[in-house]
């Protein structure tokens, strides 16, 4: 049995209603897969990845994956920050669309109109704790189990999971949205913000937008049967149309 959690954007409050739902349905030794994203756009980003850090410390039973904003944020924190190459032209990680200012709010950092990169660069240096740096730099892309493929955006259809790139697996979009035919596993991600979870038989997405406000979700696995973990328990994520 394994419990899933998407995209997390700093809402800490969320995080911790979800992983109450999933030890009273699972215990405290339940394996949970955290799809990516800990951070930007919501309030406490510092928080959640405190919470993290200190339940792996504790020998939880916890997979930390890595999403494109938690690759940003690491970019960022380099000695001298990078830009992903990924985002869209005139895009970078403090622009309001991205979420990168709220993050470092969260470590009291402020992030003035007009302000140079490297000013606020250097405050962030001496301001993030060297752990969270340490944590989001290490996060793996992906985890697998026989039948269930865990990733934070999902895969390029038809090409094998060792040729898979990082770019791809946090990043991709169209090509393995639109893709209605099986792959090698049911592949659960995160990334595309829907209204409500979805099954489409191939793939999960369990991005509900959290970083907009909207709930947080976490479905349970046991094989390839799924469920969402709510207020009110278990209830069937029921797939739409069969494959092609």
């Amino acid at each position: 049995m394994i419990y899933a959690i998407g995209d997390i954007h700093g809402q800490l409050g969320m995080l911790q209603t979800a992983l109450q739902r999933i030890e009273a349905d699972g215990g405290a030794d339940a394996t949970v897969v955290f799809l990516g994203d800990y951070v930007d756009r919501g309030p406490d980003s510092k928080g959640v990845l405190d919470l993290l850090i200190k339940g792996i410390s504790q020998g939880r039973n916890w997979i930390t994956l890595k999403g494109n904003h938690d690759r940003m944020y690491s970019m960022f924190m380099e000695e001298y920050p990078r830009n992903d190459s990924q985002l869209l032209v005139g895009y970078h990680w403090l622009h309001d669309n991205i979420g990168g200012v709220q993050t470092l709010a969260s470590y009291g950092i402020d992030v003035p109109e007009r302000s140079r990169i490297f000013h606020i660069h250097a405050k962030v240096r001496d301001a993030i704790p060297p752990e969270h740096i340490d944590f989001m730099a290490a996060l793996p892309s992906h985890y697998e189990t026989e039948e269930l493929l865990f990733v934070h955006a999902g895969i390029r259809p038809d090409v094998p999971l060792s040729d898979q790139t990082e770019d791809d697996l946090i990043w991709i979009r169209n090509e393995f949205l639109m893709h209605s035919m099986a792959h090698s596993h049911l592949v659960v991600h995160g990334h595309t913000p829907v209204d409500r979870a979805e099954h489409h038989r191939n793939r999960v997405n369990l991005d509900t937008g959290a970083g907009f406000g909207r709930p947080l979700t976490v479905a349970v696995f046991e094989g390839t049967q799924c469920w969402q973990l709510t207020s009110h328990g278990r209830e069937d994520l029921i797939p739409d149309a069969p494959l092609l």
